[in-house]
């Protein structure tokens, strides 16, 4: 089990990293590898329960109005939940298809590097994408097929959707708000599946209890820190992180870190 400082160092990683998009998978697998950190499988579901529970806070408002309205059978809320639900469908397929896969690369962190290099590009490239269209089923689609991608580590899962639906037109707001409440039932889903069988021992309560609150709370900030800076336009700040991190892994790796 981690010690409390870890579960701290972990919960706060985990919070700045689920929703900018520069990749929380990758960032936990690094820090675990490059600084001998053992956390169990329980620990990492804490972790995004907390990040959850973080944007479910943030969009609490649109998202009891999309339940409402759903119940109302309101034809806007109705189309929402349609298009969440599009988006759903890829990326469960390929979370299940490729989980064999995408698992191996989280004790490779050369090939993390490889990711991130990938995310990084694919955001400088995203910023620049022109906004010139409302959401639809396809384009829905086709983010849940991004989303199904970033299950791999180093793919960010924000970056991936928001860049995607900024490629297809979207405007920054509608992206980001569909890339989070996209986010929400694949994340605890998979979280949950992965959980089954993860407390079969009884695990020490404060380390959870701290890494919980650390990835909630500074999830919570780091949800408004990423809409400020789409707003901003300056998009590719994430992606210029992400090239030198990977440039930077790479180096820890050639002087044998």
């Amino acid at each position: 089990m981690v010690s409390l400082i870890e579960a701290l160092f972990l919960g706060i990683l985990q919070g700045i990293t689920e929703w900018l998009p520069i990749s929380s998978s990758a960032h936990l697998a690094l820090a675990q590898y490059f600084f001998s950190i053992k956390a169990d499988l329980y620990f990492d579901l804490i972790l995004h329960l907390g990040t959850i529970v973080a944007v479910l806070a943030y969009y609490r408002k649109e998202i009891i109005g999309l339940i409402a309205g759903v119940l109302k059978m309101e034809k806007e809320q109705l189309r929402l939940a349609f298009y969440l639900f599009i988006a759903a469908v890829p990326t469960a397929i390929i979370g299940f298809a490729f989980k064999d896969f995408f698992g191996s690369m989280f004790s490779n962190p050369g090939a993390v590097a490889v990711a991130l290099l990938v995310t990084g590009a694919f955001l400088i490239v995203a910023s620049k994408a022109k906004e010139r269209a409302e959401n639809d089923a396809k384009k829905s689609f086709v983010i849940g097929i991004a989303q199904g991608i970033a299950v791999a580590p180093g793919i960010s899962r924000s970056g991936a959707t928001m860049g995607t639906g900024l490629l297809l037109g979207l405007k920054k707001e509608e992206a980001a708000e569909f890339s989070f409440l996209a986010g929400i039932v694949p994340i605890l889903g998979a979280s949950l599946l992965e959980g089954r069988h993860a407390f079969s021992t009884a695990p020490e309560l404060a380390p959870l209890v701290l890494g919980f609150a650390a990835s909630a709370i500074v999830g919570y900030l780091s949800i408004g820190l990423l809409l400020k800076v789409l707003k901003e336009s300056k998009l590719q700040y994430f992606g210029h992180y992400c090239i030198a991190l990977a440039v930077l892994v790479w180096a820890a790796l050639a002087l044998g870190a």
